[in-house]
């Protein structure tokens, strides 16, 4: 389990493709706290950790992770959001965050006010039902406010630290990022089915 708090950006450091999984490489100081099978929030997907060392850990993504996911698409040299899981003395900072992404969404927008950034993101309908403004979605790993929503999409107003520490920072209309909604939501909706 993650809380959508940032802890480094890392860069991947080399990609292999085999048929429709692939592996990724990683540069990134966490790597040193990894054990071979732990763990790791890849700008929001859980990955298990292989071969980690002083500055690099591999993970390698079955066909259905890069399905559902962007992490296809990345290249050599890219920025992606890292969080090494919860251990149960620490501060729950963002909210509750599985890794286990429920989809694609596209960055429609950005704007500037000030020192802080909105952006709005295009979902599918699907994920939708579980987004109300004011409670908690994670994009690309981050564990953000929803400012709006409706039918297309949310919007989300990005503070300067959170553009600073994660790739969001970075991020223009376009961009395909990770989606996790809500559990809790999820949950809720399958008992009172």
């Amino acid at each position: 389990m993650f809380t959508g708090i940032v802890q480094e950006q890392g860069r991947v450091a080399g990609v292999v493709r085999d048929g429709g999984g692939l592996r990724l490489e990683i540069e990134a100081a966490l790597a040193r706290d990894l054990g071979a099978g732990d763990s790791v929030a890849v700008s929001g997907v859980c990955l298990t950790a292989v071969d980690p060392g002083d500055t690099t850990f591999t993970a390698d993504l079955s066909p259905e992770t890069v399905s559902r996911s962007a992490l296809g698409g990345l290249a050599e040299g890219d920025a992606v959001n890292l969080e090494l899981p919860l251990r149960p003395t620490d501060r729950l900072g963002g909210h509750i965050v599985q890794g286990h992404v429920d989809g694609v969404g596209t960055i429609e927008a950005v704007s500037d006010d000030g020192p802080s950034r909105y952006v709005r993101v295009l979902a599918p309908t699907e994920l939708l039902r579980y987004v109300v403004e004011k409670g908690s979605v994670t994009v690309d790993g981050v564990s953000l406010t929803v400012t709006a929503v409706d039918d297309a999409g949310f919007s989300v107003s990005l503070i300067p630290e959170t553009l600073a520490r994660t790739t969001l920072g970075t991020g223009g209309p376009g961009r395909p990022v990770n989606l996790e909604v809500d559990v809790i939501a999820k949950h809720v909706e399958k008992l009172l089915q």
